[in-house]
């Protein structure tokens, strides 16, 4: 880069900052500077700070600094996840041609003690929608013409934060905020390979794994969490364990697990940093689905084995459970705030599992920081900007119906501070991955709608909807054959272009995106209310559907099913967030949405038996069960009932009979069945539908089938004769 020289006064206000950032490191603390105003002048200060230290891998998201030859290289913000488990000295994020939300939470975490997020705002930042709102821009609306409710919010919160630095351009002199009194220093930890004291507490716990108890170690960004499991394979190697798998949802975010086993351990790892070997043992990073591929051939996994998990919210939660039971000695550790935004959903979701497969699981909190003081006004501010930290308070008094549904003007939203943070907090809690991002589509995507159930201040529930659909019969065709893919209506354009649907296209749809209840709540009828809620709203703006997506998974499917949703769609790959099937669900609200929605269940039926059979041969059995009874009721034939029965009470090879035994779960399935024969449907249907295997040995499977017919064919019969 090369050099310059800045005005004299900005050479003052440049001094300063210099200045203030030399106390900060004293203190190990970080700020965020706002330059705000001509992004010129933003860039050129920025540029200044950049050179006037040799800062720790200094960072520059965005555009170039500007068209000189040298300028610092930049970053995309679409790429910043790429940087988390890195460190940086200095970070500038320039946002004057649109500012990612995800991207200055992810960076954040990556400061080290001393250290200065510059960020660089526009002139009237805030008044108008910047560039990256294309990213939220739905098909047909032009980014521009979106409201900036959510960047208004961002500009009020820093025009007031007194832990950020303003330096703004029409100013020579930055607005310094006061220094606090300093913390008290916490004493050393006696494990002197550790910074702090609950970091040592979970090397100890980690180094003494118990078989079928795992760990799960939660943390806000930059306690030492994966330093933790590094410190604590080598340990482990170094007593004689001969291997360990270490999982991520990239490998770089094992990369400081792997360079704190290596300096724990004296050695050095590969340049990929994926092996590393200790005493004659071995710590390996092996990819998710890499891992699940392994351990269903198989190869790993099994007594003796290790697996330690980092950031393990980001990896589907059916993944998690497959290798709870394949590695006796597991450690789970994730974030619970920070950019991801899925932590708390992470462990309400992943709790019940461990319950059912492991009850005897541990679980750590990680509280002191790491890479900076307690207190740090960096993290402070971005916790504030991002709502990082959301969390819903404890529910209002029981609700009086459901006129207590409220449709909230989003303007005002963004201005009352603590009800978006308590709407947020609630979606942060039931969602398994939600971002900061999802703010702004809250308060500035375009068709949408929340509905608030209870309190705006402590809400029992929210409800989140979406406009889709109403395109001409041109474009929809279009979709439909692949040749276009519009921005947005995530519903529609699925059931147009996987469905062949193109009325589903042409028809006009409200989504609900998001619903949730708090856990105070749940269970008592909030779910449904707000549900009514939004199907009345629907009518009312004169949408034909009213629809949603989720992960196919047997108690969301019993909800939307009670609240009179029906089964439209299956995704033949599993979601990247959940590992579960994408499922679609519609109501219709108007007569052409009864005829769209006649058409997509028909369309289901007549390819759902094909796709079990092979894309879907993963979906779970209890689902299955359910998408069977929203197809229309099978009867049985005379020969049907004779092959079942040969199979039921004769030698009969069921493969031989397997049409007759589809018709039976079929049947079954379509009938009120206790818990008890819930399970034998769902046995039949999986191994009908899907191949499912029943038993280890042959003889047991093919027992297992006799049995399941015999049940549901003495069903059958009684409800045959009007028996109950």
């Amino acid at each position: 880069m090369h050099d310059f020289t800045p005005p004299a006064d900005e050479r003052r206000g440049l001094a300063a900052v210099l200045a203030h950032a030399a106390r900060l490191a004293r203190r190990r603390a970080r700020r965020l500077v706002w330059i705000d105003g001509d992004a010129a002048i933003g860039r050129r200060r920025a540029r200044a700070v950049w050179q006037a230290r040799d800062w720790r891998a200094p960072l520059w998201v965005g555009e170039t600094a500007d068209d000189e030859a040298g300028a610092p290289p930049a970053l995309p913000a679409s790429k910043a996840r790429t940087r988390l488990g890195q460190e940086h000295g200095l970070i500038v994020v320039d946002a004057a041609a649109g500012l990612d939300p995800d991207a200055l939470g992810a960076l954040g975490g990556t400061l080290t003690a001393g250290g200065l997020l510059l960020l660089i705002t526009p002139a009237g930042w805030g008044s108008a929608p910047d560039a990256d709102y294309r990213r939220i821009a739905d098909y047909p609306c032009a980014w521009a013409e979106l409201s900036a409710h959510y960047l208004a919010r961002l500009a009020h919160l820093l025009a007031h934060d007194g832990g950020a630095i303003r330096w703004s351009a029409e100013a020579a002199a930055p607005e310094l905020p006061r220094f606090s009194a300093s913390p008290e220093p916490a004493a050393p930890p006696e494990d002197s390979a550790c910074l702090t004291a609950d970091q040592a507490r979970a090397v100890a716990r980690l180094t003494r794994l118990k078989r079928r108890r795992p760990l799960v170690i939660t943390a806000d960004r930059g306690r030492g969490k994966s330093a933790a499991l590094g410190i604590a394979c080598a340990r482990l190697l170094a007593r004689g364990v001969a291997r360990i798998t270490v999982t991520a949802p990239r490998p770089g975010a094992a990369a400081a697990l792997f360079a704190h086993a290596e300096a724990e351990a004296g050695v050095s790892a590969e340049a990929s940093r994926r092996r590393v070997e200790i005493n004659g043992g071995v710590l390996e990073f092996i990819a998710p689905d890499a891992l699940s591929a392994a351990v269903e051939a198989g190869t790993l996994g099994g007594d003796g084995s290790y697996l330690m998990v980092d950031e393990a919210a980001a990896i589907p939660p059916a993944l998690l459970g497959q290798w709870l039971a394949a590695f006796p000695r597991v450690a789970f550790a994730t974030t619970v705030h920070g950019y991801e935004g899925s932590g708390r959903g992470f462990a309400l979701r992943f709790r019940a599992r461990l319950d059912e497969q492991t009850p005897g699981w541990q679980g750590l909190a990680l509280e002191t920081p790491v890479r900076f003081a307690e207190g740090d006004p960096l993290e402070t501010t971005l916790n504030r900007l991002l709502l990082l930290r959301a969390a819903p308070p404890a529910p209002a008094p029981a609700y009086g119906g459901d006129d207590a549904v409220r449709w909230l003007e989003r303007r005002a939203l963004a201005r009352h501070e603590p009800a978006l943070e308590a709407l947020f907090g609630l979606l942060v809690q039931s969602h398994y991955r939600t971002t900061p991002d999802d703010v702004r589509q809250l308060l500035d995507g375009p068709g949408t709608r929340i509905g608030v159930l209870g309190a705006a201040r402590a809400p029992e529930g929210v409800a989140v909807m979406r406009a889709e659909g109403g395109f001409d019969a041109a474009l929809a065709e279009r979709v439909a054959r692949g040749e276009r893919r519009p921005q947005g209506h995530l519903l529609a354009q699925s059931l147009a272009a996987h469905a062949g649907s193109r009325e589903a296209l042409t028809a006009r749809w409200q989504r609900v995106t998001r619903i949730a209840v708090h856990p105070e709540r749940r269970r008592q009828g909030s779910g449904q209310a707000l549900l009514a809620a939004a199907e009345q709203a629907a009518r009312q703006s004169g949408a034909d559907l009213l629809g949603a997506t989720f992960g196919a998974e047997a108690g969301l499917l019993d909800f939307w099913l009670a609240a009179g949703f029906s089964p439209v769609r299956v995704g033949v790959t599993r979601d990247t967030a959940t590992g579960e099937y994408p499922l679609m669900v519609a109501r219709a609200l108007t007569p052409r949405g009864e005829a769209v929605l006649d058409e997509l269940a028909r369309r289901l039926g007549a390819s759902l038996a094909g796709l079990l059979a092979f894309e879907l041969s993963g979906l779970p059995a209890d689902v299955l069960v359910r998408l069977l009874a929203s197809l229309p009721p099978a009867t049985l034939g005379d020969a049907q009932r004779q092959d079942i029965d040969d199979v039921a009470n004769a030698q009969r090879d069921p493969r031989l009979a397997r049409p007759a035994l589809k018709a039976l779960a079929r049947a079954a399935a379509c009938r009120p069945l206790d818990d008890a024969t819930q399970g034998v449907c769902a046995d039949l249907a999986g191994w009908a539908y899907q191949n499912r295997r029943l038993a280890d040995s042959h003889k047991r499977h093919v027992s297992a089938i006799r049995r399941a017919a015999a049940v549901l064919a003495e069903l059958d019969a009684e409800l045959e004769k009007g028996e109950p």
